[in-house]
């Protein structure tokens, strides 16, 4: 089911508890147009974006069961002019919705902490912000993206990561850790490891070579390594269906509902359609309903 309008409004459509799990990737600050007055990211600070944000998943705990999660991806920013962009982060947006929309953007208003070429700190000022509300703040994971975007800078790291916040209403909630667990690797005896000291062993060479699958399986770790992905409809960076995955089959049954309050390109209903889970979608921009409606073609599941 796709709400298309206001989040603020469109979730009160929502029944109450009827959520499984929410995952999400808001807009970043500042980053792009979706052509909507008051549209979240278009704020002046990074503040006022954590706590709008903040107060509209405070709206969700109205609709999110009591043993539901919350899974946000949120990505940063810099502070100063034309929203901080000199680089886009993983954003590939055309020329009208994002390079002459950061352009044109007002430098910000000057700020007691923040100056420019700061790194803004979002994605963990939200997640304090939502542990402030209530929210159980479980985990922070690593999005490691092996092929970032390109940055012309030279007086910092290209930047290659994203965070991806689990939170829950309960301190006890519904997460199947084995529905998520990846090939367990073998690591073979070698003497480096035994405190050989001879200066030619390579321990991490070492340890590569003799390393092999077991056909046994483990807990997923924290830094999920997912190539960033591309819509050639939309001009622009998406989720990457691997991510909802995980958090879709870790936070919900078959069945269950998931909910997707920032759907841009459809990524996270495509998904949940793809394994068996109900799906509700929000989504401000007309034109996006579109490619969320061709990514879906779904068929009733209410």
């Amino acid at each position: 089911m796709l709400l298309i309008g206001d989040c603020f409004e469109k979730v009160k459509e929502i029944e109450e508890s009827s959520v499984q799990a929410i995952v999400t990737s808001p807009p970043y600050w500042g980053l792009r147009d979706y052509d909507n007055d008051g549209q979240l990211g278009d704020e002046d600070t990074p503040e006022e974006f954590a706590q709008k944000l903040t107060l509209f998943f405070r709206a969700c705990k109205r609709v999110l069961k009591d043993d539901g999660t919350l899974w946000v991806n949120i990505g940063d920013t810099y502070f100063g002019a034309k929203g901080g962009h000199w680089e886009g982060g993983n954003s590939i947006t055309n020329d009208e919705t994002g390079g002459e929309y950061r352009m044109q953007r007002k430098a910000p208003p000057k700020h007691v902490r923040l100056k420019t070429k700061d790194l803004c700190g979002v994605p963990w000022m939200l997640a304090f912000l939502l542990q402030s509300d209530g929210w159980y703040l479980r985990q922070d994971i690593i999005w490691h993206k092996p092929n970032p975007m390109p940055e012309a800078v030279k007086d910092r790291c290209v930047k290659s990561h994203e965070y991806i916040f689990l939170l829950s209403l309960k301190p006890h909630y519904y997460f199947d850790y084995k529905a998520i667990q990846e090939k367990a690797i073998y690591v073979g005896d070698n003497r480096a490891s035994r405190g050989d000291s001879r200066r030619d062993v390579d321990l991490a060479a070492s340890m590569a070579a003799e390393s092999q699958p077991t056909g046994e399986f483990r807990n997923k770790r924290s830094v999920w390594s997912i190539n960033t992905a591309q819509s050639r409809e939309a001009h622009f960076a998406v989720f990457p269906e691997k991510i909802p995955e995980l958090c879709i089959k870790a936070g919900s049954r078959e069945g269950d509902t998931v909910l997707d309050p920032f759907m841009g390109s459809g990524t996270t209903a495509s998904v949940a359609q793809r394994l068996g889970r109900k799906w509700i979608g929000i989504e401000l921009n007309d034109d996006y309903a579109r490619f969320i409606n061709t990514k879906t073609a779904q068929k009733e599941l209410f």
